[in-house]
């Protein structure tokens, strides 16, 4: 019997369950887009790493979110599932040779990872690792770089993410920070 057909889901007893899953994500922020993956992703695994990619990167127009900040998001807003997680940052390295390591480093050990990222995919591919694709949400409406645009052009943003991740956003004075950023200093964007 293979490891793939050993690992069975407690419940149904024919859908594969995976002990330990690794997903990763700038989240800059947590949209409603992740959260329906998180949603999703829960069924096939027992435990969910969440690697909170670039950790090192805020204060910009496209990171605007500190790692710590992030991770109050993600926490805040996956805790309403019924799974073990962890949220993780982790910071970037500069040869991607090394980032799977330097991942493995840092978090607790997994079996499989989730993304559709094809750099995240290929890296983890040519380390042996099994990568699953998540399938999309609403892209064009359910991405960061959709509602940081939102937030600078003073447009509704919240209906895209989890309420507990608008809240820490006020919190943070996130729209007013990322509106100074997108600032220059002759008045252009």
């Amino acid at each position: 019997m293979n490891q793939e057909s050993e690992r069975h889901d407690k419940h149904s007893g024919n859908t594969p369950k995976y002990e330990r899953a690794f997903y990763i994500g700038r989240f800059q922020p947590y949209h409603l887009g992740h959260h329906k993956v998180i949603g999703m992703l829960i069924d096939e695994v027992e435990e969910l790493i969440i690697g909170v990619g670039s950790a090192q990167k805020s204060h910009t127009t496209i990171d605007p979110f500190t790692a710590g900040e992030r991770v109050m998001m993600i926490s805040k807003a996956v805790s309403e599932f019924d799974v073990p997680f962890y949220v993780i940052p982790i910071e970037d390295v500069e040869y991607n040779s090394v980032w799977v390591s330097h991942v493995k480093a840092m978090v607790p050990p997994f079996s499989v990872v989730f993304s559709n990222n094809p750099l995240v995919e290929r890296l983890f591919y040519e380390a042996g690792m099994p990568v699953r694709n998540l399938p999309l949400f609403h892209r064009g409406k359910y991405s960061g770089t959709e509602i940081r645009r939102r937030m600078i052009e003073g447009e509704e943003w919240e209906s895209l993410v989890p309420k507990c991740v608008a809240d820490i956003i006020h919190e943070v004075n996130g729209v007013e920070r990322i509106r100074k950023l997108a600032q220059t200093d002759y008045g252009g964007r």
